[in-house]
């Protein structure tokens, strides 16, 4: 069995109290804070029969290794991976829109992706075990419950795992500044792998020759890119108006 793990901040440690209550170990809110949404806060928290600890600011702090805990931290067992990436795909009625993400190391950049992937409904994201940063407390606060909700793989071989995406007729569609397509003229109603790298470097070399077609963001302004979350979200609700959802 895993070793337990800390989510913080009311977003996400309210998601895993809405969908799994009974995976929580137990949860510390800050005495001093008593205002309206920490009062409902705690309501909810005793009505699933949680158990509640007070503790000040600094061992919160501590504990979920950030101040920006907004006075609520829990102590959670980790939910176990409902599907593989082949289990997920074979149980899809839709076309998958999946968003895979090459040498994304920043907890807050990742937390924002799975955010930007639940709003846009994308099945999964996906990123290499050796490139990408995982789902830790960070990730989880930054994603707003998103952590919990979307399917987050994390795959030895990322160019393999490509291939396999394509053996399964799902496009594989980088991103790159230099690109002679632009997103918008692409077709991602079919099923559709978004490929995006980090911010500055890019997708690595064997990432961008495995994918299908790169396609650019039109930049209208100074700035040369976006924010691989910003650029996530362009890309999947671009797909997300395209199906006409």
């Amino acid at each position: 069995m895993s070793s337990p793990k800390v989510l913080f901040g009311f977003h996400a440690v309210g998601v895993r109290l809405k969908t799994a209550p009974a995976s929580i170990i137990e949860i510390y809110v800050e005495p001093t804070r008593r205002d309206a949404r920490m009062r409902q806060f705690i309501e909810k928290a005793k009505e699933a029969g949680v158990r509640l600890i007070e503790a000040d600011g600094l061992r919160l702090a501590k504990l979920a290794g950030s101040h920006g805990h907004q006075g609520v931290a829990a102590r959670v067992e980790a939910l176990p991976q409902q599907h593989s990436l082949d289990d997920l795909l074979d149980s899809l009625s839709e076309p998958p829109l999946l968003l895979v993400l090459d040498g994304v190391t920043d907890p807050h950049n990742l937390g924002a992706c799975l955010r930007v992937a639940d709003g846009a409904g994308a099945h999964a994201v996906i990123a290499p075990k050796d490139h990408a940063v995982g789902l830790n407390a960070t990730v989880a606060k930054v994603a707003s419950g998103a952590a919990e909700t979307v399917p987050y793989f994390m795959v030895t071989n990322l160019a393999r795992t490509l291939g396999e995406l394509k053996e399964r007729n799902i496009w594989c569609i980088g991103t790159s500044d230099d690109a002679p397509k632009t997103l918008y003229q692409v077709d991602l109603k079919t099923p559709t792998a978004l490929v995006l790298g980090a911010e500055g470097e890019g997708m690595r070399q064997l990432t961008r020759k495995t994918c299908d077609e790169l396609v650019s963001i039109p930049m209208k302004g100074g700035v040369e890119s976006l924010n691989v979350s910003v650029a996530s979200g362009v890309c999947l609700y671009e797909a997300l108006r395209q199906r006409g959802v």
